[in-house]
C-alpha cells in the first residue's frame, strides 16, 4: 500500500524569525495525523499555497528533531522571485492554515561512521536535524562546514553555537562566509574532510553549484559515492537525459489519466511522462523534477516505464506500480497511467 501524499491542513502553531530573509514554521500535527506524520532526520515535507488562484507546491525540509520531541518545524529562506517562500514569509502568521503532505525523503542518518557535513545557506536546514539527533542518539563525532553570505545570513547561529558549547569533545562546526573568503573551492572541502574521508558519512546540501563543488572534491579523495548523501530540490539547468530503452515499437502510446480527464496520444521521444501529460494541454501536480519529492507520482495500470533516477518512492511503492512521471519514459508500446492516491 502506497504511504498517506496527500495534503491535510496544518494550523501554524508558531512563527520565527531565524534571520533577516529567514523563517522557521512551528506546525501542529493532529492526535490522528501523528502516525502519517512521522519522520526521520533529514526529511521533507511537501507543501501547497495558492498565490494569486494558483496552486503551488514546493519542498521543506524540516529543521526539528523528532528524537529529541521537537514539534514538526520546517524553514523557509526567502529566494529571488521565489513565489511560495517568499509568500509564507510574507503571509503566514501563527494560526492560518498550511497544506501539507506527509514526510518523505531519503536523506537520512547512515553508516556508523564519523557524520562529515556540509552546508550552504537554507541546506542547513536538514543538516540541522542531523546534526541534533547524531548528537542525540549516538557518539559520533561530528564536522559540520556552513557556508553563507556573511554573519547576519547565518541560520541557527544561536543554537549552533550552543551545541558547540555542550558537545565540544565531538562537534567541529566551521563557518566559511563568502565576504571574507569568497566561495568555498575544492580545496577547503578536501581540507575540512581530509580527516575523516576513509570512514565518514558526508552530507551535502545547499545551492547547486556549492554541492557540486563539494562532491567532485570528495569524490576525488576517494570516498565512495555510496558514503556521499546529497539533497537536491531544485531542477538542474541541464537535466541528463532519459537512458535509452528500446521499445516494442518505434513509438509509443501513452494514456493520463488526472482528475477525471483522460487523454490518450504519441509520446514523444526523450521526454517524460509528466511532460507527455502537459503536451496533452493537462495539469498535472509536479514541483522539483529531479526525482526527489514524490510530488508528480502515478500510477502504472497497463504497460511499463523506466525511471532514471528515484530518491522520494519506496521499493514497496514501485513494485505497486507507482512511479515519478518527472523521471519516466515508456519501455513497452502502451503505457497508461492514473494520478491520484486513492
Amino acid at each position: 500500500m502506497s504511504r498517506d501524499h496527500t495534503f491535510h491542513p496544518l494550523v501554524v502553531a508558531r512563527v520565527v524569525p531565524e534571520t533577516a530573509d529567514a523563517t522557521s514554521f512551528v506546525l501542529d500535527v493532529p492526535d490522528e495525523l501523528q502516525p502519517a506524520f512521522a519522520y526521520e532526520a533529514g526529511q521533507f515535507c511537501n507543501v501547497r499555497v495558492h498565490v494569486g488562484g494558483t496552486p503551488y507546491i514546493r519542498c521543506y525540509s524540516m529543521s526539528s528533531a523528532p528524537a529529541l520531541g521537537e514539534p514538526l518545524q520546517v524553514t523557509v529562506k526567502r529566494v529571488p522571485d521565489g513565489v511560495v517562500s517568499n509568500w509564507m514569509i510574507d503571509h503566514l502568521a501563527a494560526g492560518a492554515e498550511l497544506d501539507v503532505a506527509p514526510p518523505t525523503g531519503f536523506f537520512q542518518l547512515d553508516g556508523d561512521g564519523p557524520l562529515v557535513a556540509f552546508a550552504a545557506g537554507s541546506g542547513i536546514t536538514p543538516v540541522f536535524s542531523l546534526v541534533k539527533t547524531t548528537l542525540s542518539q549516538t557518539d559520533r563525532p561530528v564536522q559540520l562546514l556552513y557556508a553563507n553570505r556573511d554573519t547576519d545570513s547565518i541560520i541557527f547561529a544561536e543554537e549552533l553555537a550552543a551545541l558547540v558549547d555542550r558537545h565540544r569533545d565531538r562537534l567541529c562546526v566551521r563557518h566559511h562566509l563568502d565576504v571574507e573568503h569568497g566561495f568555498i573551492g575544492d580545496d577547503g572541502v578536501r581540507a575540512f574532510a581530509n580527516g575523516s574521508s576513509a570512514s565518514g558519512e558526508f552530507y551535502v546540501c545547499g545551492p547547486g553549484p556549492f554541492m557540486d563543488i563539494v562532491e567532485t572534491a570528495l569524490l576525488a579523495q576517494n570516498v565512495g559515492s555510496d558514503r556521499i548523501h546529497l539533497e537536491r530540490f531544485t531542477t538542474p539547468e541541464a537535466p541528463v537525459a532519459p537512458p535509452e530503452t528500446p521499445l516494442a515499437t518505434d513509438s509509443a502510446t501513452v494514456t493520463v489519466e488526472l482528475d477525471g480527464r483522460t487523454e490518450v496520444g504519441s509520446h514523444r521521444a526523450g521526454t517524460t511522462i509528466l511532460q507527455t501529460a502537459r503536451q496533452f494541454g493537462m495539469s498535472p501536480p509536479y514541483s522539483c523534477e529531479s526525482g526527489s519529492c514524490a510530488t508528480c507520482m502515478a500510477r502504472v495500470v497497463e504497460g511499463a516505464v523506466s525511471m532514471r533516477n528515484n530518491n522520494a518512492l519506496t521499493p514497496d511503492e514501485v513494485e505497486a506500480g507507482w512511479i515519478l512521471t518527472c523521471q519516466s519514459v515508456p519501455t513497452t508500446p502502451t503505457v497508461h497511467v492514473v494520478y491520484g492516491y486513492d
